[in-house]
């Protein structure tokens, strides 16, 4: 860990807000705003069960996952042609530079979409063009994972890794998301060993609301290199010590997670825990559009609900470099611009 300078409370936020980092947890359609929803709708003639902005917001009371994904799934479904998914993941990528995100590892749910009758080229080239455009006109480096839906089959899963193998170039991994209790990582066994005979980066949701036995199999089953939130981890201590010894990554999600009444309050959050015990943890927005910010939100909500330090900034914005899935000479890049606004802060 780099010597990080004395760095006074209040300048903490500021600090926070400049400091360059990746993102490694977003849904796409979970930055889908109220806004644009409406606006796809009337373009695409698209009925959705909510007569105004200010309805569809007062919506957003969920008690568990579930009840989220319900109401993501209604939302997701005025994205229709390959402009409205680009514009999706644009307005995206525009508030990730805002927040300093120099990286981001997108997440995209196809079979959302393929249900639908939508083409998963429609998907993907949307997505992708966002991207590209973000490097040269953003300069945010952005990538794509394709999330399994893990309350469909994995036959289902197999047909929608089939269907975007045309696409192979233009995502870097697979993903497991969506109802998380009763559907462990082992019921994607066989199809995330075939992602990983072709060479893709595995990842998955594991610990957020299922136990720690999830966090083991997506490991030990599915072969992962990064757990997606991994919270529940911590109700495990030989869980912990193999997760600090191996340094896997956790993408942490705080305020979903108190939206989802993972937590009762953001002071709850064991992200200190996790951190002090060596955890390699990130924090992510997850679906900032419908709990409540972006990621530098996350990171200033948190780190006033729980006084971590100026350190822990420094150690989570390189965690999230060093859990990328980029190569060494660009995350020594990124390191050295997160030494400068630190050191511009001494």
């Amino acid at each position: 860990m780099a010597e990080i300078p004395a760095i006074a409370a209040d300048r903490l936020p500021e600090l926070l807000r400049r400091m360059p980092k990746a993102e490694l947890h977003i849904h796409i359609e979970g930055s889908l705003e109220p806004e644009l929803i409406f606006r796809m709708a009337q373009r695409n003639g698209v009925a959705i069960p909510y007569a105004s902005v200010e309805e569809l917001r007062r919506a957003y009371a969920f008690t568990n996952l579930q009840s989220f994904l319900d109401i993501y799934y209604a939302g997701a479904s005025v994205l229709v042609t390959e402009q409205d998914f680009f514009d999706m993941a644009w307005a995206y990528l525009e508030k990730a530079r805002a927040d300093n995100v120099v990286h981001a590892e997108i997440f995209f749910d196809p079979q959302t979409h393929t249900a639908r009758g939508i083409a998963m080229e429609t998907v993907v080239n949307g997505l992708h063009r966002a991207c590209e455009q973000a490097r040269t006109q953003l300069g945010v480096s952005a990538s794509l994972i394709l999330c399994f839906l893990r309350h469909l089959s994995e036959a289902q899963a197999f047909e929608t890794l089939e269907q975007a193998l045309p696409f192979r170039d233009r995502f870097i991994g697979v993903g497991l998301d969506s109802s998380e209790v009763g559907h462990p990582p082992e019921k994607f066994a066989s199809v995330f060993a075939r992602c990983g005979e072709l060479g893709l980066h595995r990842v998955a949701h594991a610990g957020e609301e299922g136990p720690p036995e999830y966090v083991w199999t997506a490991l030990d089953v599915l072969k992962v290199e990064r757990i997606d939130h991994g919270v529940q981890s911590s109700k495990d201590a030989r869980l912990m010590r193999r997760l600090a010894q191996e340094q896997v990554p956790l993408t942490v999600c705080p305020l979903s997670n108190l939206k989802l009444c993972v937590f009762p309050r953001l002071q709850d959050h064991n992200i200190r825990q996790l951190l002090e015990a060596g955890l390699a943890v990130t924090v992510n927005s997850d679906d900032p559009a419908y709990f409540g910010g972006y990621l530098n939100d996350n990171f200033l909500q948190t780190f006033e609900a729980t006084g971590l330090s100026a350190q822990q900034a420094w150690q989570l914005a390189n965690n999230s470099f060093e859990a990328s899935f980029v190569g060494p000479e660009q995350k020594r890049r990124w390191r050295e611009q997160l030494d400068e606004v630190f050191a511009g802060f001494a």
